[in-house]
């Protein structure tokens, strides 16, 4: 695939909003992009990254809840869902060391990019993920993908979140930062607005919201409510 098709082509991707409450301030886990990175280089993002087809082959141990899935389901390719849900479970382990997952006996042969994961003795898990935002990158970047955001809170990690001894080198200054100070930090557009929606359920999370879902034809750009 030369560069202009991989400027044409939308691939999937999911990115993991890992919350925890510390000391009595909320934060969220973030990390900064390399300088040489083609997509968003010196950023500060949240985990995450494209979808494998790996990850369509895994079924979490305890599945997205109901309300969730149906979001997911809308505007997108049938088992899309579950896949995303697979694929922010692993990079938030291939990016972090941070595993959400139970206790359990995997396939003796899983795919080999879950090889790691099953060879610790776990089953991921999608019971404890918010679909919270979904945004597919405009025309003219040099990568663009269809992300699903997916809040989760860090106390169902398995093992401490603050060990990131076995995270990957993809994503420097791995830190956890209050989240009302997120935003001065170098943060792409996108992950700005996504943080504005993290802020407002927050600030009320029993109550039932739809899910923005900001995306592109050939002329103007849409945001509308999953």
């Amino acid at each position: 695939m030369d560069e202009a098709e991989k400027r044409r082509v939308i691939r999937d991707a999911a990115t993991v909003i890992l919350l925890r409450e510390h000391k009595g301030r909320d934060q969220v886990l973030m990390g900064q992009r390399g300088s040489g990175a083609v997509f968003m280089p010196n950023k500060y993002v949240f985990p995450g990254g494209a979808v494998d087809e790996a990850d369509y082959s895994v079924d979490p141990a305890r599945p997205l809840p109901e309300s969730e899935a149906v979001k997911l389901a809308k505007q997108a390719p049938e088992r899309s869902g579950v896949a995303s849900a697979m694929a922010a479970v692993r990079e938030l382990w291939e990016e972090t060391g941070l595993m959400l997952g139970i206790e359990g006996r995997g396939p003796e042969e899983p795919p080999e990019d879950w090889r790691g994961f099953f060879g610790r003795g776990l089953l991921p898990r999608a019971d404890v993920f918010r679909f919270v935002f979904r945004a597919v990158t405009p025309p003219g970047r040099p990568r663009r993908f269809d992300a699903r955001f997916f809040m989760a809170d860090a106390g169902a990690v398995y093992g401490s979140p603050e060990d990131f001894s076995e995270a990957s080198d993809e994503l420097s200054h791995l830190h956890w930062i209050d989240l009302d100070e997120a935003k001065s930090l170098d943060l792409p557009f996108i992950t700005e607005v996504v943080l504005s929606e993290v802020l407002a359920i927050r600030a009320d999370p029993a109550t039932p919201r739809r899910t923005p879902f900001f995306h592109h034809d050939e002329t103007r750009s849409h945001f509308s409510l999953l």
